[in-house]
């Protein structure tokens, strides 16, 4: 990354975009407005690929994340909508623990983050796309086929929920 007033003022401007959007996707009662949400993290984290000059996970950020798994995602809120709406759950008592809990990791990861000394040298050989596809088909394959088999089976689960609602109770 360069050190420009532009892309630093861009980083800060999709940093933030980031951290609202995550802020919102916690928040929002709304699940198909969280999920909206969580789009925009997404994409402004493949934003943040592409101020640090990583076109390539800009793109795979913006096709496997926002293009499939927030599809999913969306899919996945559409066909269980009726469910959400017979059984709204009251406003949570465990809220405050959870904020408590939440800030505590926090804590501890920016505590942990700091003490890390990072390398100041300029950056080695880049590594090229055809490399990092022999990397994907080779050591990568099996992370990538239980991610797939995890979504498989929450999209079964969540038609197995959608039929059983539609179905009438004896």
């Amino acid at each position: 990354m360069t050190d420009t007033p532009g892309s630093l003022l861009a980083a800060g401007l999709l940093a933030t975009a980031v951290l609202v959007g995550g802020l919102w996707v916690v928040t929002l009662r709304n699940l198909f407005r969280a999920a909206l949400s969580l789009g925009l993290v997404l994409l402004g984290v493949a934003g943040l690929f592409l101020v640090l000059e990583a076109e390539f996970l800009a793109f795979v950020q913006i096709l496997v994340y926002v293009g499939a798994i927030l599809t999913l995602i969306v899919f996945a809120i559409m066909l269980t909508a009726r469910l959400q709406t017979e059984t709204q759950a009251p406003a949570s008592r465990g809220t405050l623990p959870a904020a408590l809990v939440s800030g505590g990791l926090c804590g501890l990861l920016v505590t942990v983050t700091q003490r890390l000394t990072w390398p100041s040298g300029p950056a080695g050989e880049a590594v090229t796309t055809a490399a990092l596809g022999q990397q994907f088909i080779t050591r990568l394959v099996l992370p990538f086929e239980v991610i797939s088999l995890v979504f498989v089976a929450a999209i079964v689960g969540a038609i197995a929920v959608a039929a059983r609602q539609g179905r009438p109770s004896p």
